[in-house]
């Protein structure tokens, strides 16, 4: 089932000057996957303004608490924390029933995956992925374990801050963002070849989690704000076309 759009919508056109560059010999990665020609930019169709409908009744009730969705013979290791947000498009207008999808390393820094090799603890009660649905004013939030960082092979000792991977679906495919979310006060952020490819100091501050006291769960959690922002719908006088039909 899809988000049915109403007739000639569109999304504003990608802003290219606001994201890193795809190829950054920084970060060793890019190099080889990414493109070496100039993107095209195409007229927006149905496959780009429509996305799928989630139901809240396909999310299990633990998938939005990454402490309890995995556990098996006791509590995860590390420090407990909440974290919560709003999910708007760049006119601050909420972006109800989105689909908000989390993944993370666990308090030792390491990925509960088979090709994750680093020498950091597997913890047996943490599962690391989680998922939610915003409700109507575009809020969501989850529980979780603070990651920590862990070393990668870019250079000889570069090491990843901590952080969470998000990857949202909105009203529409054109909304669709994987981003990561990272934590106030991480020294690891200035150093990072990943985020030293971002554009502007402005676009790292709206990576980073800040924290958050008036949330914090007393002898519990502590907690921290990640607002998101999505691509925002055209609606204006103008001629607006999609699938050939002009407004």
């Amino acid at each position: 089932m899809s988000r049915a759009p109403a007739a000639g919508d569109e999304f504003m056109m990608r802003d290219t000057t606001s994201h890193p560059a795809a190829f950054a010999p920084a970060y060793k990665t890019s190099v080889l996957r990414s493109p070496r020609n100039a993107l095209i930019s195409l007229q927006q169709s149905l496959s780009e303004v429509t996305a799928p409908v989630f139901r809240a009744e396909e999310l299990g009730p633990r998938d939005n608490d990454l402490i309890m969705n995995a556990a098996k013979d006791g509590m995860p290791v590390g420090e407990r924390i909440i974290v919560h947000g709003f999910v708007r498009d760049q006119y601050e207008r909420p972006v109800a029933n989105a689909l908000v999808e989390v993944w993370q390393a666990n308090a030792s820094g390491r990925y509960r995956h088979k090709k994750d090799q680093y020498i950091g603890a597997l913890d047996p009660n943490f599962g690391g992925c989680g998922r939610m649905l915003t409700d109507e004013n575009g809020y969501y939030a989850y529980r979780t374990i603070r990651p920590g960082p862990y070393p990668w092979r870019n250079r000889v000792n570069d090491w990843r801050p901590a952080h969470i991977h998000y990857a949202i679906s909105g009203d529409g495919w054109v909304q669709r963002l994987i981003t990561q979310m990272y934590f106030e006060g991480d020294p690891l952020i200035a150093s990072c070849p990943i985020l030293r490819i971002v554009p502007s100091e402005e676009q790292i501050r709206g990576l980073i989690a800040m924290q958050d006291t008036s949330a914090f769960v007393p002898l519990d959690s502590r907690a921290y704000r990640f607002d998101i922002v999505l691509r925002g719908r055209r609606a204006t006088l103008f001629e607006n076309l999609v699938q050939g039909e002009a407004q």
